[in-house]
């Protein structure tokens, strides 16, 4: 039988082993990619080091993923051989319980594809995808570009479109990293009137850079205050895992505003006077379907907004994920197969 390489975790808090197996088939409902890219996300350590109650190993990381359809199993009327597919975190839902009657999909009771955490994702030269979990990608962008728009890049951009921010609003991104950075361009593009607030002057050059019109140093100014005298955020778009860094944009925002929190802090506080008083609000947003991974790709594609990546062969994979998790990735890591 051939064989292909895959980078798997066989226990919580295992290391991440190079294996070689079998290439899988596509079973009813599925279809096989030959991965091309698959991006490092942090959220992958809830693979790696156990975060979720429930998991079963050996399980093969990745949710960052970009391929080509190689094989199709039965009941697929959609899709075809040699296709361009990318597979975000969303990986496939049952379509008929309470979660998904009411658009929860991630809740879905039945779901068990949700890439690299349920099912084996993209650290791998193969991977097995539900149908629906898939997304076509545009020509315009090669799989490494593609490939952090998955999740990094849905989060980001679905995040800003359904925060109620108007063009014209002003907006922020609090953080300029893996997310930050994709958010300032994505709220550029939207027509928001953009703000990055990061630590240190040295981060204005990227601000800049990356289409913002402000920039906030928040060691060498009150980032609440700033904001306040800029008339008000909406949106405070909140990529940072910092619950304090949170807290202190809090004040900042606008009667009506919105804390958009996608970043995993451990905590954060908020003075109930404060949302009281201006009818703010607290929101956090997670990821999107394979129609939003779509949104997002065609956005990407017309409004020329790209991700900012080192990129790594999969037999470099532990230098790329120990890259990722010390937070000096410039700005999103990304796995290539050669495929």
């Amino acid at each position: 039988m051939p064989k292909m390489r895959a980078v798997q975790v066989s226990r919580p808090g295992g290391p991440l082993e190079m294996i070689e197996q079998e290439i899988p088939e596509p079973g009813y409902g599925s279809v096989r990619i030959k991965v091309q890219a698959c991006g490092i996300c942090h959220s992958d350590t809830l693979t790696k080091e156990g975060g979720l109650p429930g998991l079963q190993y050996p399980r093969v990381p990745g949710h960052e993923v970009v391929g080509v359809v190689d094989a199709v199993g039965s009941g697929v009327a959609r899709w075809t051989v040699g296709q361009r597919v990318g597979v975000g975190w969303h990986g496939g839902n049952c379509g008929y319980c309470d979660a998904c009657r009411r658009g929860d999909f991630f809740a879905c009771q039945t779901a068990k594809h949700i890439t690299g955490i349920t099912s084996d994702g993209g650290y791998a030269d193969y991977m097995i995808a539900r149908a629906e979990a898939l997304a076509v990608v545009p020509e315009e962008l090669s799989a490494v570009e593609a490939a952090p728009l998955m999740c990094a890049g849905i989060t980001t951009f679905n995040a800003l479109r359904n925060s109620g921010a108007r063009p014209g609003d002003l907006v922020a991104v609090l953080g300029l990293g893996g997310l930050g950075h994709l958010g300032v361009q994505f709220a550029v593009k939207m027509g928001f009137k953009t703000v990055g607030i990061a630590r240190g002057k040295d981060k204005e050059a990227l601000a800049r850079k990356l289409g913002a019109g402000y920039y906030i140093d928040s060691q060498a100014a009150d980032p609440a205050a700033e904001l306040r005298r800029m008339g008000g955020a909406q949106v405070v778009l909140a990529t940072v895992t910092n619950g304090d860094a949170m807290s202190a944009v809090l004040g900042g925002l606008a009667v009506n505003g919105t804390l958009m929190v996608i970043g995993a802090a451990g905590s954060l506080e908020a003075s109930p006077l404060l949302l009281l008083s201006g009818r703010r609000k607290i929101a956090g947003w997670y990821s999107g379907t394979s129609i939003d991974s779509q949104d997002t790709l065609l956005f990407s594609v017309l409004s020329g907004v790209r991700s900012m990546n080192e990129v790594f062969p999969l037999d470099r994979v532990n230098e790329a994920y120990e890259r990722m998790l010390s937070g000096k990735a410039r700005f999103r890591v990304v796995l290539t197969t050669g495929n």
